[in-house]
């Protein structure tokens, strides 16, 4: 190392401090940025510094990491993660929804002003052609515009694409820069909460399927959220800002989002303190039964329509089965500022906890999935303003992903990474034609299957390809079973082998597969 780049890293973790101290004591943006900028210049140099030094030797080096918040995945892992995204279409499908797909970036000008403070995290690109284009943030924005654009007043559709946030990663949760999103949306004019209550159904169908551990669905509604600030006194033109400090209260305690209204957002200690009598109730009927009953609230007009569709959308979730799966929850915000009425948010539940002196309450691992009803999005693209109602929910799979990760770790299980059925193997030399003519007629009678690539290998080494694959049967040629007619059909697990007519094997082993599948082999 150089003692020039050992120079300019110590200024770089100097610099760094410096933004820390200003970031920790808030001094105003504007010296922030300046400090800011100091460092991401020196940082460009080190990262220039490297580039010249890794040039040489007749060609250039390269730096073999992915990008920061980003990830590559080994047959293992995409096995897994395939896996689950097919059970989570299953449901979809089974729902009745079908599926679109949008570009992976859009106009800047679509994506901005939908996500509120969370606009910041979306990647903008360089002009390449005339459009200033970003990277789509979520799925949602997307849709909205395709339905402008097409014209379309109703759909219940499905989506899985990746999407892209300028975020801070935290690769062990799950937390990436991209990430796949699973999204389910019925758009159309329906009946109160009859399509709301299906996207809570659809969500506990899939939680409950992946089979990774007890959970909850949050339930709230942004209508009540906006008549409980009026009650409070929070003015109208703070009620987004507040929202989005309320919608901490899953990874920070009341104390700092409290502090965070207060020093942040301009409120003043006894509105903070009404807000936080609301934001810690959770219950069910009974709950929205006391709420009715609240002079502050029901003096509020959105409140009183708020609580109106909770009690419905509550009474349709007990009728669909999920009355131990939901929680009505005021501490519920989801900030981003496209939503209009009920929202959810389904979070992963340890073994319960003593709080509160003596209280059993469940602890919370993280959000799994998350969504709401948003009336006025696709308004917003239509260029005469035509309103398109809509719900949707969106699987959070990464965090799926590394959940089950750690569990197949933890427990040792190895996941097969093709769907190989049959291996045609050779016990000699000689064969490799004999092979090639027997696996065309296996392809052609679609079954899946797959051979050496050497002319000669060994048995014993076929053999063990099947047992490390998981191939659950191989087919063995020899000259003298090939004289008779025959091959040998190895069952691979138990090593069984007997022996199988020549003749029709693609459909002989078709049967046998079917079997197989079916638990009678």
């Amino acid at each position: 190392m150089s003692d020039n780049r050992e120079k300019i890293l110590e200024e770089i973790k100097v610099q760094g401090d410096i933004v820390r101290k200003f970031k920790a004591a808030k001094e105003p943006k504007e010296k922030i940025d300046v400090e800011v900028a100091k460092l991401l210049a020196l940082k460009a140099k080190v990262a220039e510094d490297e580039a010249e030094a890794s040039v040489g030797g007749g060609g250039q080096k390269f730096l073999l990491k992915t990008p920061k918040g980003t990830r590559d995945y080994n047959p293992q892992q995409m096995a897994l993660r395939q896996g689950v995204l097919d059970k989570i279409v299953t449901v979809f499908r089974k729902h009745g929804a079908e599926s679109i797909d949008t570009p992976v970036f859009e106009r800047k000008e679509v994506l901005t002003g939908k996500y509120g403070e969370d606009s910041k995290l979306i990647y903008d690109l360089k002009d390449q052609g005339g459009e200033i284009l970003s990277l789509r943030y979520d799925l949602t924005v997307p849709l909205a515009r395709y339905l402008a654009m097409s014209k379309i007043s109703s759909i219940k559709r499905y989506h899985i694409a990746k999407v892209y946030r300028r975020d801070n990663p935290a690769m062990t949760r799950g937390r990436y820069r991209e990430f796949y999103q699973c999204d389910f949306d019925i758009a159309g004019t329906y009946d109160a909460m009859i399509p709301d209550a299906e996207c809570v159904k659809v969500v506990s169908e899939i939680l409950s399927g992946l089979d990774i551990g007890d959970y909850v669905i949050k339930l709230n509604h942004r209508m009540l959220l906006d008549g409980m600030f009026e009650a409070c006194g929070v003015p109208a033109d703070k009620f987004r800002s507040i929202c989005s400090a309320v919608d901490k209260l899953d990874k920070s305690p009341w104390a700092e989002v409290k502090r965070e209204m207060m020093e942040e957002k301009g409120l003043d200690e006894s509105t903070a303190d009404q807000i936080g009598e609301y934001v810690q109730l959770a219950g069910g009927l009974e709950l929205v039964e006391k709420l009715e009953k609240d002079p502050k609230l029901t003096a509020a007009k959105s409140a009183v329509s708020g609580l109106e569709q909770m009690k419905k959308l509550l009474k349709y979730c007990e009728v669909l089965g999920l009355t131990n799966e939901i929680r009505f929850d005021l501490s519920l915000a989801r900030g981003l500022d496209y939503y209009t009425g009920v929202i959810y948010e389904a979070v992963l539940t340890a073994m319960p906890e003593m709080v509160n002196g003596g209280e059993v309450e469940p602890v919370t691992l993280g959000s799994v999935a998350g969504g709401g009803r948003y009336d006025n999005l696709v308004g917003m693209f239509d260029p005469k303003g035509k309103q398109v109602p809509c719900v949707g929910v969106s699987i959070g799979v990464e965090r799926i992903f590394s959940l089950l990760e750690a569990k197949q770790a933890a427990e040792g299980i190895k996941i097969r990474t093709t769907d190989v059925e049959v291996f045609v193997a050779s016990a000699h030399k000689g064969l490799h034609e004999q092979r090639l003519k027997i696996i065309t007629e296996l392809w052609d009678g679609g079954i899946k299957a797959e051979h050496s690539y050497k002319e000669n290998p060994k048995l014993l080494v076929q053999l063990q390809h099947c047992e490390e694959a998981g191939i659950p049967f191989a087919l063995i040629l020899g000259d003298s079973e090939l004289k008779r007619g025959v091959v040998k059909l190895r069952e691979v697990t138990s090593r069984k082998e007997e022996e199988i007519s020549r003749e029709n094997i693609a459909e002989e082993l078709s049967r046998r597969l079917s079997l197989l599948r079916n638990g009678d082999f």
